[in-house]
């Protein structure tokens, strides 16, 4: 049988693959996009949220999704409150900053499923839904991917987009150097007693790095980044016990909370991967890079490649070949830097606070609030913070 023959093929349907491939929408690219499952709005809320920086709000504007979002399950953040272990704090505000805020927070599924909209109504990708890779091969002038149907697609270049355990990085030998924590990252959702005012809080606690979103309404997700056996004693928690638990860690900051969804729990790990291209071959999303999720910044990274590389190729002349190593290596490069500083600051802010060694818990608290009164390195932590560097 032969290949059906594509400009580009993206394996993986998730944020990062169907943002890169509703990016592509106005150029002549063939594109095909192969996801298992599409994705599906939970009956309630999500327990899984992202915090969308104000560039990558642009950037889903640019795309045409941002607008079919509904806006009654959106939450502007305006401020950040930051605890150190040790009386620390450290705020940080859109207000003081001159900016209409510092960020959004939105439902996993929320921006999924609209991405997936905007991408069944694109004229130049074809869907390839359930669909499941088997086997990769790279020749000279295409990629060749076989699905478990026995069918198969050929491209100039194909992307992988398919998250942590990529199975394209894996089928073809790129390395990935991973960084277990020891820690669970649980999430969930509450209702909260009094309004949260848009304000996000994180503790650095000798239990691990708790943070309050703010969502919709007066509701917020936490995640509760936590060493593996304390994370699995609170998700053995009934309901009403994590809501109590959940409050004190905060301080009862917000009042009394209230199960909006069950939480769940999934590995942290940091992981570097030295090359994210090869000939005919790009990563991008969770399959290039994985970082703690204190900063974040993690679906941030990943439009941002999606950003990155679609601009790359819509600037591409027909003539030139987009599966070229030489031409992908400048999307290496361009994204390097960004994704270097990111892993490297939140692994460093982490093992920092991690770290008891004695007299390190007065400096690092001293270090928090000597910040806290300089109006000129918080306004550089604020351009951190929306992603701005």
């Amino acid at each position: 049988m032969q290949p059906t023959e594509y400009d580009l093929v993206i394996v993986g349907g998730g944020l990062a693959g169907l943002s890169l491939a509703c990016a592509l929408r106005d150029t002549r690219l063939r594109i095909a996009l192969l996801e298992q499952q599409a994705p599906c709005r939970p009956a309630g809320w999500d327990a899984r949220v992202y915090a969308v920086s104000p560039a990558n709000t642009r950037f889903l504007q640019e795309i045409g999704a941002w607008k079919h979002m509904a806006a009654e399950r959106i939450a502007p953040i305006q401020a950040m409150q930051i605890y150190g272990d040790g009386g620390a704090r450290l705020d940080l505000s859109a207000y003081q900053s001159g900016i209409p805020e510092l960020g959004w927070i939105l439902e996993s599924s929320l921006m999924a499923c609209e991405l997936w909209e905007n991408a069944k109504r694109q004229g130049n990708l074809t869907l390839l839904c359930p669909g499941t890779p088997a086997r990769l091969e790279m020749h000279s002038e295409a990629a060749v991917l076989t699905l478990t149907d026995g069918s198969a697609l050929s491209a100039r270049l194909l992307v992988g987009a398919d998250g942590r355990d990529s199975w394209v990085r894996e089928s073809q030998g790129l390395q990935a150097i991973d960084t277990p924590y020891g820690e669970l990252g649980l999430v969930a959702n509450f209702d909260c007693q009094r309004p949260h005012r848009g304000i996000a809080r994180q503790w650095f606690r000798a239990d691990g790095v708790l943070a309050w979103l703010p969502m919709a309404g007066d509701r917020i997700s936490i995640v509760w980044s936590t060493a593996d056996d304390h994370a699995r004693q609170l998700l053995a928690l009934a309901p009403d016990d994590l809501c109590e638990r959940v409050a004190a860690a905060g301080n009862h900051e917000l009042g009394v909370l209230r199960p909006l969804t069950p939480a769940a729990a999934f590995p942290l790990r940091l992981m570097r991967v030295p090359r994210t291209v090869a000939p005919r071959l790009a990563l991008v999303g969770d399959a290039a890079h994985g970082i703690h999720p204190l900063s974040g910044h993690g679906i941030n990274l990943g439009y941002q490649d999606a950003k990155a590389l679609a601009d790359l190729l819509a600037a591409t002349p027909d003539w030139q070949d987009i599966g070229s190593e030489r031409l992908l290596s400048r999307y290496q490069r361009q994204r390097r830097e960004e994704t270097l500083v990111m892993q490297t600051a939140t692994h460093a802010l982490h093992e920092l606070f991690r770290n008891e060694l004695p007299g390190l818990r007065p400096l690092r608290n001293f270090g928090m609030n000597v910040t806290n009164g300089l109006p000129v390195l918080k306004n550089l932590l604020v351009r951190y913070a929306i992603g701005a560097f």
